[in-house]
């Protein structure tokens, strides 16, 4: 049986002050748990005996069975599954999102955390394997971010550090850097480069002056509704998703 303290220390990790002080995630659900298990040390998990059946060898700290219907006293989700587990939070060297070498995903205070979730889960379909996060975008452990990765957290590490010093370091080292802005060239018709930093800005504002001042390469997104009124604007998450996928059209030389 589930103790007091466990089902309190479980649903603390809602709040990013506990995520913190205990260093530790919550993630939920049979799919996503199955992802994530191999990639993050797993200190707790309470599961249905059905599920667990399907994974074989269970490297758990703590491993409670689920016979009594237990997890919907501790799940977040409004329909919990068959798995709920607690995952110890890693710690990522900045030095590996080289983006002299590869793509880059940089994000200015991207603040739902549905967005940043999805973003990450964008990344890993993009094969961009790091993300730097201003120090004020979303907590991506929060137990919406993780949910909306569907387990691309396990591939895609997620950086947070002053972007500002970031973004000039990779300028300083002719990193091409590119950002977002409703006034800039079309992507579709910009020479876009295999390595470099892509920046996705906020839902509100944009990217903030201190991180635009760094960017080399402005882009736009052109809106196809000539003649009519349109939307102002897009979802980062979709934005980002557009970006990403020009960045990876294959181009071919046509005589």
């Amino acid at each position: 049986m589930l103790s007091k303290n466990k089902i309190r220390y479980v649903r603390s990790l809602e709040s990013k002050k506990f995520r913190n002080a205990h260093n530790a995630f919550l993630a939920e659900g049979n799919k996503l748990v199955s992802d994530v298990l191999g990639a993050f040390e797993c200190e707790w998990m309470l599961a249905k005996p059905s599920w667990m059946a399907t994974q074989g060898d269970i490297p758990a700290g703590e491993l409670l069975v689920d016979e009594y219907d237990e997890i919907s006293k501790v799940s977040l989700l409004s329909t919990p599954q068959d798995v709920i587990a607690v995952f110890r939070r890693p710690a990522y060297d900045l030095s590996h999102a080289d983006a002299s070498a590869s793509l880059v995903l940089a994000l200015d205070g991207v603040q739902d955390p549905g967005n940043l979730g999805t973003i990450v889960r964008l990344a890993d379909w993009f094969g961009i394997e790091h993300v730097v996060c201003s120090p004020d975008t979303a907590d991506v452990f929060a137990p919406k971010a993780i949910q909306a990765t569907m387990g691309a957290i396990a591939r895609v590490q997620v950086h947070y550090t002053p972007l500002e010093s970031f973004l000039k370091a990779a300028s300083e080292n002719s990193v091409p850097v590119y950002g977002t802005f409703m006034s800039g060239e079309s992507l579709y018709g910009h020479a876009l480069s295999e390595a470099g930093v892509i920046v996705m800005g906020n839902e509100g504002g944009g990217i903030r002056p201190e991180a635009e001042q760094f960017i080399s390469h402005r882009l736009h997104i052109p809106a196809f509704a000539p003649g009519r009124a349109t939307s102002e604007s897009l979802n980062v998450a979709i934005a980002t998703a557009i970006v990403c996928s020009e960045f990876r059209r294959p181009r071919e030389n046509v005589s």
